[in-house]
């Protein structure tokens, strides 16, 4: 049954289509459902009872853990006032692996604490069998000058070319604040945050779940990076602006035959195990101790490799040596 729904975005409850899936069988399920606060969705009413809500959050979170495989991942995005109720119910049927923190400032909200974060849970079907790969993100720089923002004192000699490992807080990648460049959903994401959790927690042709697909974000970043996608959402609508999406789309976020995600020409994830590969794509600093002052670039041997992943070739930094800017940017992190 499961054949029809594969590279699909099917339109109906997801409780009825949950039905259809057979239990194990799929690689990751991601959910970012209605969060109850009232938005303004096309059909779906985002305003329930308190109780009710979670009741039938309980439904569909217990089904998304249902039909994940062994080695499979569950992850799911709302606000922490929620996922503290979600994970309760996940702490009965699967394992904790992380709460990730994805630095999204909102508005301030009065006699509370300014919210500045979404959270990400990310649980394990069996911690025992569970598929995972540790991530890479690029250095963090100096608009300006080009040099690390952090100071890494005297070990920046064994810093890593491409970038620090991924923690779990993101703070790299941003919400899509204005209307004008996301679709016509109240809650659309970034394309390259479901792609860094894909490359996170699958392989090529790994099958990838959502049961809010909404405009179809996490089946385009599943296409892109050459995985299987199936996607359910309650609205007619939603599903066909996914499916317009879906035409457009081509598994090409490679270089090579390496699966990267990347975002305004510039990679944002790899996989770590992958980087031995990669790194003949780039060019790297002469001396290890330079990567502190020298961003990494394409060869122009393989700009048209990069051409056709969207990519352009960009000029390694000059080294500077005093940057009011960099330094006035450190000193307010600090």
């Amino acid at each position: 049954m499961i054949e029809k729904y594969i590279n699909t975005v099917a339109q109906g409850d997801n409780l009825e289509l949950f039905k259809d899936i057979p239990s194990d069988s799929i690689d990751i399920a991601f959910a970012d459902p209605p969060f109850n606060l009232k938005k303004k969705y096309n059909s779906y009413k985002d305003r329930l009872e308190f109780k009710e809500y979670l009741n039938w959050c309980k439904k569909w979170i217990f089904e998304m853990v249902r039909v994940t495989k062994p080695t499979g991942s569950i992850f799911l995005h709302n606000i922490p006032k929620w996922l503290t109720y979600y994970a309760s119910f996940l702490n009965e049927i699967a394992d904790f692996k992380h709460w990730i923190s994805w630095d999204a400032p909102t508005a301030p909200m009065g006699k509370s604490l300014q919210p500045s974060h979404y959270g990400i849970l990310f649980y394990a079907k069996d911690m025992s069998q569970n598929k995972f790969y540790e991530i890479r993100y690029p250095h963090k720089r100096c608009r300006k000058c080009g040099y690390l923002l952090k100071d890494y004192g005297g070990k920046k000699g064994g810093l890593h070319p491409f970038g620090p490992l991924v923690s779990d807080v993101w703070t790299d990648i941003h919400r899509i604040k204005h209307n004008k460049y996301r679709d016509k959903h109240p809650c659309q994401l970034p394309i390259h945050l479901l792609e860094r959790i894909i490359l996170m927690a699958t392989d090529e042709h790994d099958i990838v779940l959502d049961p809010f697909s909404g405009t179809g974000t996490s089946a385009v970043a599943a296409k892109r990076l050459g995985r299987k996608y199936i996607g359910f959402d309650i609205d007619e609508h939603y599903v066909k602006i996914s499916e317009n999406h879906l035409l457009q789309e081509n598994p090409v976020s490679k270089i090579g035959e390496i699966w990267v995600s990347s975002y305004l020409d510039e990679l944002i994830t790899i996989r770590d195990k992958d980087w031995e590969g990669l790194s003949h794509f780039f060019n790297l600093p002469v001396k290890s101790t330079l990567t502190d002052s020298t961003k990494i670039s394409l060869r122009k041997d393989v700009q048209q490799i990069a051409f056709d992943f969207g990519f352009h070739d960009k000029e390694n930094t000059l080294k500077i040596t005093n940057c009011e800017y960099c330094n006035a940017q450190t000193a307010d992190d600090e």
